[in-house]
């Protein structure tokens, strides 16, 4: 693994996280009247782009960091739409 590489990871590694606040967020509150479900769904697909891309690529940073990313974008996707009905 070079330098570029530890920069991406960190870099995408920070990404990844900032999620995680608000899904922590959402699930103890069950609040979603806020969020916007356009928003994260068009994220979630950038995202999962991003994973195709790092894919073709053969870059592991992207194909990591995007994936983490995918699954917690999906996770906040799935609360946003469970807890509008609410």
């Amino acid at each position: 693994m070079n330098y570029l590489d530890v920069i991406g990871l960190f870099a995408g590694t920070c990404v990844t996280i900032s999620t995680i606040p608000q899904i922590l967020k959402v699930w103890k509150t069950k609040k979603v009247k806020e969020i916007s479900l356009k928003m994260f769904s068009i994220l979630t697909f950038g995202i999962a782009i991003w994973v195709v891309y790092g894919i073709l690529k053969n870059d592991l940073p992207i194909i990591v960091t995007n994936s983490i990313s995918l699954c917690l974008n999906l996770i906040m996707v799935y609360f946003i739409i469970y807890y509008e009905k609410e």
